[in-house]
């Protein structure tokens, strides 16, 4: 990660996962039918959190994280008991 973003407690920063350009026979969405992507990887997690690791990949509520920009990246900031589920 390039910025130091730490987490505190049991907090965890991810960093949304794009959401897909192209249906899956082939045809390009533009930028307003696109799904907002629930799915994130995580790129770290505070003291308290257990059933997570850097690089998992989660789905997460809608309402649940804050988003924050830091060095021109976005990523979020949500608590562990607010991740639905970890994705493969």
């Amino acid at each position: 990660m390039g910025s130091s973003i730490n987490p505190l407690k049991d907090r965890v920063v991810a960093k949304k996962l794009e959401a897909d350009e192209k249906t899956q026979s082939g045809i390009l969405l533009p930028e307003a039918a696109r799904e907002k992507p629930k799915i994130a990887e995580v790129i770290a997690v505070g003291s308290e959190v257990k059933e997570l690791k850097v690089g998992d990949k989660i789905l997460y509520e809608d309402f649940g994280p804050t988003e924050v920009k830091v060095d021109n990246e976005d990523f979020i900031i949500v608590k562990e008991e607010k991740i639905l589920a970890t994705v493969k």
